[in-house]
């Protein structure tokens, strides 16, 4: 049993132990001689131990800066004990002493020891100096471990140098042609309607969304800008993907909302329907008074298209299409639009007429009445809680035996006559087929250009975050800012370079796509399946960085990071999933001289495959392996070279590995299912290459000067990161030597600190307004700041 007279006793020993403990602190404290070595003791018994070692050589460093009493003498052994480490509390009051007399950081020990005497001591900088050099202590430790939580306040200015060039400049060439669209969108996003919201429920955040639609059809020529000129708009679809991916800088809901209405249920009559069908819909499109949805993806089919199951069956007796969906897989599903707002969608459907098939075709079809239930015959669900766009109400689509008229089939590539007569100027179905798929390619290219825009916001956020926090201590006294570790750059900067390089690359793609002909068709899909993916995987990964190098202030939804990181992330796989895009690039380039518009394309890349094989690989330059001065390693023509060699080679091996598996007798499909690993490598050095040669191009289009220069070391470091990552193949094949691949991974370092002192520049070129970072971790003054408004602050319900 625990008694009172045992607690008594204890108190006495507790307050014996402290005052034995205020005596030795008082006697170290007040020795004028050892007052100096107040700091070298403290950071000595900083990690709660000292070595017998250690502490004969800090006698010796006392003895250095004059002769001990034996007061003294008694003191510093008693302080230098192994077995009498101080306690927690002595730590605490010999560091604020220590404080109390320095006053404020020192960039060394040495310095901070002579700080401790009150005015600077040659002898005894010299000497500790001489120690700490020794003993390899910095002033960052130092500073770090006795300042760590002193109380000072921490700076939160960006404080840094002007860039060297000018971003206004690397902005108007990022915009180019189209900086008034930029701009436009820049204008109208500063309304008080454009405000974000957080902790909204799903209803609230479709609300929200569908209010900033309707803002933006208020500015007819911005939402119109795709339309024929015959329906009151400009036929400027080029102009429409850069609204589109303008919208990226503030809201990824908003993008898809605005994508869904205007590029793929407008752009699905522009491209499939003829006249009458644009005068019908096309204004009511753009007005907002009919909203609609793009319904092609099923449960059961998202990616293969061709084997859609729900029917479209033409009745000739009452001139309509009856179409119905005949399995739980042949549910529209994801259908954006559908679950709330939406009142038509265009419906993608296996024509029937006849009693012969012909394919997917397109149709209108009304989904809601105008009191907005849903129209007889059509079962429509919501989705439900999805990860991220929250402010997307996508839906599922089932039609039981639903009616449309025959003039709801959007029949710019095939008609059906009133008796039934199936008519096409395109015989081939699968030819047919692959053109009114690829009239919508322009969807894929906005997709792609959105997620470059979404990285941008996202490394904006993460690069003006890091310029502005402290962490840790410098060699100048002060804590040292966060983008100043080289794992900060390692982390953000390479990711910089590659949304710059993937800008020119889409800018290119959207060009191409402005002036295409049917004759490129092919080529311009390709490319867009290609840059799809490579700008979304790309875009998921830069703002997992930027989300990670914010720290747990990234994981905040006012911060934007992890909203955008969350929204982006369905982006993979939305208009057309990027391992099938990626396949379906792998097997267009096999087959890019074959003819005609196969199902899947294996038949005819197998019969051709022979003479592919045969192909020679390219050698490498044995000079090239071996050189690594830093002049060839910069340089475009290198950086080209080996990406293109990289591509061909894998191209060469991927046919020779098929050949090899057709000719053992195995099944064409097979034979391609079997290397798709192989295939997907291919795709991925392919568009590395692509990617490369877009951004070399436009450097190389510039006036020699800042803009140039700068834009030219971020050519580099996309290039040198994009080789490095795959160096183990360069050696593997032989084409590098290991010293190669080390003087690329010192160029990446060197570019890195190039690239330091204009970083703030290099985000600044993307021109994101104020109002779309939001995130108050992006502004000088986020501390003390007034928290950002909820949904519930502004009626919204």
């Amino acid at each position: 049993m625990i008694t009172a007279d045992f607690w008594y006793k204890r108190q006495d020993v507790f307050s014996d132990r402290k005052t034995a403990m205020s005596q030795r602190l008082d006697a170290l404290i007040d020795s004028q001689h050892l007052r100096p070595l107040l700091p070298v003791i403290y950071i000595a018994w900083a990690d709660g131990t000292l070595a017998n070692e250690e502490g004969q050589r800090i006698r010796e460093l006392a003895g250095t800066i004059g002769p001990l009493g034996s007061d003294d003498a008694r003191v510093l052994d008693e302080w230098l004990s192994p077995q009498a480490a101080p306690s927690a509390t002595e730590c605490s009051v010999l560091r604020r002493r220590i404080r109390e007399q320095v006053r404020h950081r020192q960039p060394s020990l040495a310095a901070m020891s002579a700080a401790m005497n009150g005015a600077d001591s040659t002898q005894v900088t010299d000497a500790v100096g001489r120690y700490a050099k020794e003993r390899n202590i910095s002033g960052m430790g130092v500073s770090s471990e006795i300042f760590q939580d002193a109380g000072q306040p921490v700076g939160q200015s960006f404080n840094e140098q002007p860039s060297r060039f000018n971003p206004a400049r690397v902005q108007a060439v990022l915009e180019g042609d189209y900086a008034h669209e930029w701009q436009q969108v820049r204008d109208i996003l500063e309304h008080d309607v454009f405000a974000y919201a957080y902790d909204e429920t799903s209803e609230a955040a479709r609300a929200r969304v569908l209010r900033w639609l309707q803002h933006l059809a208020e500015h007819r020529d911005m939402a119109a800008s795709a339309l024929p000129e015959s329906v009151g708009g400009q036929g400027n679809m080029a102009g429409f993907i850069h609204v589109f991916m303008a919208l990226a800088m503030f809201d990824l809901s908003l993008v898809v909302k605005f994508g869904v209405q205007f590029g793929l249920f407008g752009g699905s009559i522009i491209f499939l329907g003829n006249d009458e069908h644009h005068k019908t819909y096309l204004p009511d499109i753009a007005s907002l008074d009919l909203l609609g949805g793009f319904a092609m993806t099923e449960s059961g089919h998202g990616s293969n298209v061709q084997e859609l199951e729900t029917t479209a069956t033409y009745d000739p007796a009452t001139q309509e299409f009856v179409l119905n969906t005949p399995t739980m897989s042949a549910r529209k599903e994801w259908i954006g639009n559908a679950a709330r707002d939406g009142h038509a969608a265009t419906v993608f459907a296996q024509l029937n007429t006849g009693g012969e098939s012909y394919g997917v075709h397109a149709f209108v079809v009304p989904i809601r009445t105008d009191d907005g239930q849903a129209a007889p015959g059509v079962r429509i669900e919501d989705c439900g809680p999805k990860m991220g766009l929250v402010g997307v109400d996508n839906g599922r689509l089932y039609f039981d035996q639903v009616r449309i008229p025959r003039k709801n089939l959007l029949d710019r590539y095939a008609v059906v006559q009133p008796d039934g007569t199936y008519e096409s100027p395109i015989a081939s179905d699968n030819k047919r087929f692959f053109t009114m798929l690829g009239t919508l390619v322009g969807g894929r290219i906005s997709v792609a250009s959105a997620c470059v825009t979404a990285a941008k916001k996202a490394l904006t956020i993460a690069t003006r975050y890091g310029a502005l926090r402290r962490q840790f201590g410098g060699d100048d006294g002060k804590e040292l800012r966060v983008l100043d570790y080289r794992t900060h750059q390692m982390r953000l900067f390479p990711k910089i370079a590659h949304t710059y390089a993937l800008h020119f690359a889409i800018e290119d793609l959207i060009e191409q796509f402005r002036n295409r002909t049917e004759a490129d068709s092919r080529h311009i899909e390709t490319l867009a399946a290609g840059l799809k993916s490579m700008a979304s995987w790309e875009a998921i990964d830069a703002c997992q960085q930027a989300r990670e190098c914010c720290g747990g202030l990234g994981f905040l939804s006012e911060n934007q990071i992890a909203t955008v990181r969350r929204d982006i992330d369905v982006f993979a796989t939305f208009e057309g999933d990027n391992t099938v895009l990626m396949q379906l690039l792998a097997k267009n380039k096999l087959a890019s001289y074959a003819k005609g518009f196969e199902q899947n394309l294996v038949a005819t890349i197998a019969k051709e495959l022979a003479g592919k094989a045969r192909t020679e690989l390219l050698e490498g330059n044995p000079v090239i392996q071996r050189k690594t001065d830093e002049d060839h390693l910069r340089d475009a023509d290198f950086h080209l070279e080996v990406l293109k060699l990289r591509a061909h080679n894998m191209l060469v091996s991927a046919a020779r590995r098929i050949r090899k598996r057709i000719t053992d007798g195995m099944e064409p499909f097979i034979a391609f299912t079997d290397i798709q690993d192989h295939l997907m490598a291919y795709a991925k050095a392919d568009m590395e290459h692509h990617i490369a040669v877009c951004f070399a191009k436009r450097v190389a289009a510039l006036e020699a000067g800042p803009t140039r220069d700068a834009l030219e070391t971020m050519r580099q470091l996309a290039a040198v990161d994009t080789i490095y990552a795959d160096s183990a193949w360069y050696l593997d094949q032989g084409y590098f030597q290991p010293t190669k691949r080390k003087a690329l991974r010192r160029l990446r370092i060197k570019l890195l600190d190039e690239i330091r002192p204009d970083a703030l520049g290099y985000v600044e070129a993307f021109a994101i307004p104020d109002g779309c970072l939001s995130a108050p971790i992006a502004f000088e003054d986020y501390i003390g700041r007034e928290p950002l408004k909820h949904a519930a602050d502004d009626g919204v319900a």
